[in-house]
C-alpha cells in the first residue's frame, strides 16, 4: 500500500501562513478515524494517513511521502499493535528501532512528534488478547513513555482513559474488541488535542 495515498499527496498544498498542519500516521486505529467511526477533527488542517493492517516497518517505509513531504508542524503516531501478530513476528527491538527511527526523521525535518500510547483491547466480543497479549502491549506502551521521556517528545496516553476495571478496553468503546468505535474515538478526541497543543508549542 506504499502508494494508497499518492493521488491525494499530490493534491495537498504547501502549508499557509500559520497553518497548524498535522498528519496522524498509523495503522487502522487512525484509517478508522473519521472514515468508519468518529469524527475527525472537523474544521482542523489535519490530515489522516493510517493504513489498516501495517506493521511499524511498513509506516516507517512510507514515513517520507506520507509524511515528510506533507510538511506538517506535527506527526501523531500511532504503531504498534500489528507487530505482535504471530503471523509477523516481530521483535521488540525492531519495532523499538522503527518507531525511534519515524521520530528521528520527524526531528530532522522540523517535524515536532507525540508518540501515541497504543489502544487497549478486550475479549468481550472476539478474541482478540491471544494475538495482542494486554501484558505485551502495555510493555510498549512503557517503553514509549519513558522513551518519549528522555528525548522531550510529547506523550499521548489513551491506554489509560480507555481500561475498565478489569484492565482491557471498555466494552462501551468497541464493537469487535480492537477498534474503537464512535464513543472510544470521542474519548481519543481531545487526548489527542491536548496533546498536539503541547507539541506545537514546541514548534521553533
Amino acid at each position: 500500500a506504499l502508494e494508497r495515498y499518492a493521488a491525494e499527496n499530490a493534491k495537498v498544498l504547501l502549508p499557509a501562513p500559520g497553518e497548524r498542519r498535522v498528519v496522524f500516521m498509523g495503522d487502522s486505529i487512525t484509517d478508522s478515524w473519521g472514515r468508519h467511526h468518529g469524527k475527525f477533527f472537523p474544521g482542523e488542517p489535519y490530515i489522516n494517513r493510517g493504513i489498516g493492517g501495517q506493521s511499524t516497518a511498513q509506516m516507517l517505509l512510507r514515513f517520507r511521502q506520507d509524511v515528510i513531504a506533507l510538511q506538517p508542524k506535527v506527526v501523531v503516531i500511532l504503531g504498534g499493535t500489528n507487530d505482535f501478530k504471530a503471523s509477523l513476528g516481530v521483535p521488540p527491538e525492531a519495532t523499538r528501532n522503527n518507531i525511534m527511527s519515524m521520530v528521528d526523521l520527524a526531528r530532522a525535518n522540523n517535524i515536532q512528534v507525540v508518540l501515541s500510547s497504543l489502544t487497549p483491547v478486550c475479549d468481550y466480543f472476539t478474541p482478540q488478547t491471544n494475538r495482542r497479549p494486554i501484558e505485551k502491549l502495555a510493555e510498549l506502551n512503557d517503553w514509549m513513555r519513558n522513551y518519549a521521556a528522555r528525548n522531550k517528545v510529547v506523550y499521548l496516553d489513551y491506554w489509560h482513559a480507555m481500561l475498565d476495571d478489569k484492565g482491557v478496553l471498555r466494552k462501551e468503546f468497541t464493537l469487535e474488541g480492537l477498534h474503537p468505535n464512535d464513543a472510544g474515538y470521542a474519548v481519543m478526541e481531545p487526548l489527542a488535542e491536548k496533546a498536539i497543543d503541547a507539541a506545537l508549542k514546541q514548534v521553533r
